[in-house]
């Protein structure tokens, strides 16, 4: 005859587990939520990443994937090369980049959204969130969320 303990047992460690279980492939992918603000009609950089591994050599080329595309603007990936910022971890280096633009339609002022994945050269995949806020055209523009990487947002140059 069995006990009735049993069940409770396997239950308790299966509650006690669950966050350790639930938590697993969350720690293979970070997410990050940012926001910008964006004159309409305006192409803005949201992403650039490079080809550089942890130790500054260059590593394989960076993955962008939209899983989320803009409900009101379209986005320019593009690739190519420059030389980071001396404020940056691997100062003056140049690197191959992968770089994500948005522009709105035409006249459209509101909030877009865009999620994308990116794969660094580590290999490890994190997701960003980018909440865009839409303003008239002669709006100011940049980040909210404070990043500092050195190079202008306002334009379609890498």
């Amino acid at each position: 005859m069995t006990s009735p303990f049993r069940p409770t047992l396997a239950l308790a460690v299966l509650m006690a587990a669950g966050p350790v279980l639930a938590a697993g492939p969350a720690l293979a992918q970070a997410a990050k939520v940012r926001e910008h603000s964006v004159a309409s009609g305006k192409q803005v950089r949201l992403v650039m990443v490079p080809n550089l591994k942890k130790d500054c050599s260059l590593g394989p080329q960076p993955e962008l994937k939209v899983t989320s595309p803009p409900k009101n603007g379209a986005l320019i990936q593009r690739a190519g090369k420059v030389k980071t910022p001396a404020t940056y971890r691997c100062p003056n280096a140049e690197a191959n980049v992968q770089a994500l633009f948005y522009e709105s339609k035409a006249g459209f002022t509101g909030t877009d959204e865009v999620t994308v994945e990116i794969k660094g050269t580590d290999g490890t995949v994190s997701t960003q969130t980018i909440k865009l806020t839409v303003g008239a055209a002669g709006s100011k523009e940049g980040p909210k969320d404070g990043s500092k990487d050195g190079a202008k947002k306002d334009t379609t140059d890498l």
